[in-house]
């Protein structure tokens, strides 16, 4: 859908009070609830009366957000979410495109008679007729796409709360900034964040320094004990089951970041974590220069994303997943190691 179309449609969804529900995706990461938290503020402050709901739970270093103690969690109250999904007047979902990315709530959504808006940030969208669409790839996250919708509507509505929740989003998304950036514009968008924002150190250290001491001996064990390095692809493979989760008193949020670690390389073009949780096999992708571990998710692993950084899941043991994973590694070998 073209910009100013979008924004058309959106000013006459916005123009007068209503009663919506903001979700998110299944394993909520920060970008979905910094999304989320922040349109769901502009919203309020708009005079619409808002739910924020995800799947399941978020990630504990997460939770000192402005908001988040708000956040409804589908599968533990699953009721009163059933309830205000079938209230309301409006639905936004924000950094996913799918309802089969909803987990447990894709039947109540695909039930669901109700006008819904799409902003997102990922490739291949579902056609359901949404009311408007701000669907682009080539921005850092779903919160940089708030961020100027909020903006668009005027730089006073930025307060301490929305700018602080847009940032982490943008922050979290982009590792830093080390990627998903295609330009210059984030920094432009995150230069008005700073100015209404908490301190930059503050929220860096909120998100990154809040390891558990378990979470830190995961990390270690993963790269010492777990790290298989394929010179011949390129490629760094670790793989945590179930039982060396529960050995590290593993808790959501965990194992964020650990498949970024193999990256820093040189040798090395293409990361994989592979995780055994909640009875499937998770796959996180990450890669370097122009190899696409969205088309390799999409294609093999039930999955999707972005060029460089993409998920997948499969429903086998752990054993059978690195067979098919290995196996794969010579059809893409080429590609690996290019340039």
């Amino acid at each position: 859908m073209e910009r100013e179309r979008f924004y058309q449609l959106l000013g006459k969804a916005l123009d007068t009070p209503k009663r919506w529900v903001v979700i998110s995706h299944l394993n909520p990461d920060g970008d979905a609830i910094g999304s989320s938290l922040a349109f769901s503020q502009f919203l309020q402050k708009l005079g619409h009366e808002v739910s924020v709901m995800v799947p399941n739970a978020f990630p504990g270093f997460l939770a000192w957000m402005p908001g988040a103690d708000g956040i409804l969690l589908y599968d533990k109250d699953t009721p009163r979410c059933q309830q205000l999904l079938a209230e309301a007047d409006w639905l936004a979902l924000l950094d996913f495109n799918s309802p089969s990315r909803a987990g447990a709530m894709q039947d109540t959504l695909n039930q669901l008679n109700i006008n819904r808006i799409l902003i997102d940030h990922h490739r291949d969208p579902d056609e359901s007729p949404y009311y408007c669409v701000r669907s682009e790839t080539e921005v850092s996250s779903t919160s940089e796409l708030v961020a100027e919708i909020i903006l668009q509507a005027g730089e006073s509505y930025l307060d301490e709360s929305i700018a602080t929740n847009a940032l982490v989003g943008i922050v979290t998304d982009t590792g830093s900034f080390s990627h998903s950036v295609f330009g210059p514009q984030v920094f432009s968008i995150c230069a008005k964040l700073i100015e209404h924002a908490a301190s930059y150190n503050q929220i860096h250290q909120l998100v990154y320094d809040t390891f558990s001491e378990d979470r830190l001996r995961l990390l270690g064990f993963a790269i010492g004990h777990k790290m298989e390095v394929l010179d011949d692809y390129s490629t760094a493979i670790i793989s945590l089951d179930k039982r060396e989760l529960e050995s590290f008193h593993y808790q959501i949020g965990d194992t964020e970041g650990i498949v970024n670690y193999p990256l820093s390389m040189k040798k090395i073009k293409m990361a994989v974590l592979v995780t055994e949780r909640q009875g499937v096999i998770r796959f996180s992708f990450r890669s370097k220069g122009s190899f696409s571990v969205h088309a390799l998710a999409q294609a093999h692993f039930n999955g999707g994303g972005h060029v460089n950084a993409a998920g997948g899941t499969l429903n086998c043991s752990m054993e059978e997943a690195l067979e098919k994973l290995h196996r794969l590694l010579p059809e893409y070998q080429a590609l690996l190691n290019q340039g």
